[in-house]
């Protein structure tokens, strides 16, 4: 039997790097950390305890070009705040699908980065 300890790191293809690194950096403020010298390109950002990585693909084959589906395939990260969440993305023009009272039990917020990757942002109630 396999004795898992905790998620390490989720892996998200895109199209141009560069682009992502505006998004994730710039836009979301995730934290990026050191990388491997892989032959690929790609970025790497911790949140929390684990991490994400973007990996370079131009011809993306795999990604959608669709808009905020919540039953694709996505990660999710808890935030501290619903209202302030929904604040930053107002003013960093990011648009979103919001669901304050979602029968999951917690608000959730979907998004989508320059690749359509969906991105859901988690809270407390009343946060």
């Amino acid at each position: 039997m396999i004795e898992f300890e905790r998620l390490h790191h989720i892996s998200l293809v895109v199209r141009d790097l560069e682009r992502a690194k505006r998004f994730y950096s710039d836009v979301l403020h995730f934290q990026e950390i050191e990388r491997p010298p892989f032959k690929s390109k790609g970025t790497w950002y911790a949140i929390g305890d684990h991490q994400l990585h973007l990996i370079e693909n131009p011809n993306g084959e795999t990604l959608r070009k669709s808009d905020i589906d919540s039953g694709d395939g996505h990660f999710a990260v808890w935030v501290k705040s619903y209202k302030q969440t929904v604040e930053w993305l107002d003013q960093a023009n990011v648009p979103y699908q919001a669901r304050p009272q979602s029968v999951a039990g917690f608000t959730q917020i979907y998004i989508i980065d320059p690749d359509h990757n969906v991105i859901e942002f988690d809270a407390a109630y009343n946060s």
